[in-house]
């Protein structure tokens, strides 16, 4: 351990460890999916900042662990936004570096039980407001939130349903300083076992007692998927192949995935009446998307409409929260430079105003969202407060067809699901297109990167509301007094220290007749 302390003494090689630690998370996440790895990626980087030899230096290691974890989760857009990845994984790494500086002052040394179960309540409330913060659209969204890497597994998608992502993201953290404890402060191991224990009992008690979505009937829904076909018309065609496919099969609602459509609807009214003669073909409703100029009102949008056997009905959303740099430029007087150096919007896109809920008929209703909208959970959850039966998200990742962010994004659609109960239909351009039911469970197959294919699925209805939708982001607001508190404490306690008194006049050591006033007692 010393030889370690010697090598990581120097600041270089113990910045890279941290960014190496921050990184790990992401294994977690799909692709690779080692869900399990969640429940330990963190102590590492813990274990790193709770050795910082001065609190400046644990601020430094809370930073650069941010920038390895900001980086990996966003590494795919490494071709397209070049340097200015690592320009946005530097300045949102910093969000994390007062979480560094808490792991120190709760952890270094030898901590006593009290700091340690201070540091159980108090560090995943810290790792809470970070994710809150970088929430927010102007800062990227909630992509790759911790709480996001258990999508798969059972027990906590009924946590989500109680809390969110949100809870999970906090027990997570509190599972990870738990076992960090063990590793470290072995002479602490009651209230690091009492975290684990309560981790375990707060889980077994939603699985027990959170309420579950009942079912009420089924509806059949297609999704169109037609693979990587270069220009808007060639794509139109091919998903006007594929959409005749499913005539005769009694579906309830086709939906084809974000930007199907290249064209503004009401400038070409040859192909709204082409989708028309699809729906009274399939004898169902077609859900599209938009991609283009509007006729009607200046400026880009990208717009969920719903066309019946009649036309157009009326029924529209335009997207509200847009992908920074992908759909807009922030504060484009500073930052279109970014243009130059990657592939960011040539043009801001139009924002939306309000969610929509649409009718499609015999009394189903759908909320659609598009694309980077899955992450939001309160987007979903009003959704769902409103009505929906079913959310429905649009989206296209063939921009990023080889890399890690098509299941990424696929699998958000079971978070959403179980937070709301609410089934999700995530329907893509180009692949992950997947389905989820009001538990989060997973419905019919995936249609991967490489199919150009339609799917028919069986989608479960539910009855009830959520704990999640019924009160809404309470892990964040508990977190916030957590941390409220923390402060109020650490200001109370600085209070109270007494002050050091200013020095007196310097007073000359009085002379004796055997002692000298340099070397008293000579």
């Amino acid at each position: 351990m010393k030889t370690l302390g010697r090598w990581l003494a120097s600041p270089w090689r113990r910045s890279a460890v941290a960014v190496a630690a921050g990184a790990l998370p992401m294994l977690a996440f799909p692709a690779p999916s080692l869900w399990w790895f969640a429940f330990v990626a963190l102590v590492p980087w813990i274990l790193l900042a709770r050795t910082a030899p001065t609190g400046r230096r644990a601020l430094y290691d809370g930073w650069c662990g941010g920038f390895g974890f900001m980086l990996a989760v966003h590494h795919w857009l490494l071709p397209n936004l070049h340097v200015f990845t690592f320009v946005t994984a530097a300045l949102l790494g910093a969000l994390w570096a007062p979480w560094g500086w808490l792991v120190r002052r709760l952890l270094s040394g030898v901590p006593s039980p009290g700091r340690i179960a201070a540091a159980l309540l108090v560090l995943p409330s810290g790792w809470l407001a970070v994710e809150l913060v970088r929430s927010w659209q102007g800062l990227g969204g909630p992509w790759g939130m911790l709480g996001a890497s258990q999508w798969q597994l059972e027990p906590a998608l009924r946590l989500a349903s109680v809390g969110g992502v949100w809870l999970l993201s906090l027990l997570l953290v509190v599972v990870n300083v738990a076992v960090a404890v063990l590793v470290a402060v072995r002479r602490s191991r009651v209230p690091a076992v009492a975290g684990l224990v309560a981790t375990a009992a707060v889980g077994s008690a939603a699985w027990m007692w959170s309420p579950r979505p009942e079912t009420d009937g089924h509806v059949r829904v297609a999704v169109v998927q037609p693979g990587v076909v270069a220009g808007p018309d060639r794509r139109f065609d091919r998903e006007e192949q594929l959409t005749r496919q499913l005539a005769g099969q009694d579906v309830d609602l086709i939906v084809w995935g974000e930007s199907s459509v290249g064209f503004d609807l009401g400038a070409r009214p040859d192909l709204a009446q082409r989708i028309a003669a699809l729906s009274r073909e399939t004898a169902a409703p077609i859900l599209v998307n938009v991609d283009a100029r509007r006729s009607d009102q200046p400026g880009i949008y990208k717009s969920s409409i719903l066309i019946g056997p009649d036309g157009l009905t009326g029924e529209r959303y335009d997207k509200m929260r847009l992908v920074p740099f992908g759909e807009y430029v922030p504060a484009r007087s500073l930052l279109g430079w970014a243009t130059s150096v990657g592939e960011a919007a040539r043009e801001d896109r139009r924002r939306g105003t309000a969610q929509v809920v649409m009718d499609v008929g015999d009394g189903l209703r759908i909320g659609p969202l598009v694309c980077f909208e899955s992450a939001f959970p309160d987007m979903s959850r009003h959704l769902a407060e409103d009505g929906a039966d079913i959310l429905v998200a649009q989206s296209a990742t063939s921009t990023f067809q080889q890399s890690w962010a098509p299941p990424q994004h696929a699998s958000l659609a079971a978070l959403r699901a179980a937070e709301s109960g609410r089934p999700m239909v995530h329907a893509t351009l180009t692949g992950v297109s997947a389905v989820h039911g009001p538990e989060g469970q997973r419905i019919g197959p995936w249609l991967g990167t490489d199919a150009s294919t339609t799917q028919v699925y069986e989608v479960p209805l539910a009855d009830g509301v959520t704990p999640y939708v019924r009160f809404g982001d309470w892990p964040v607001y508990g977190a916030v007094l957590v941390l409220a508190a923390l402060g109020v404490t650490e200001g109370a306690l600085r209070a109270r220290r007494p002050r050091p008194r200013a020095p007196g006049p310097r007073v000359p050591p009085a002379r004796t007749a055997r002692e000298s006033p340099a070397r008293p007692g000579r």
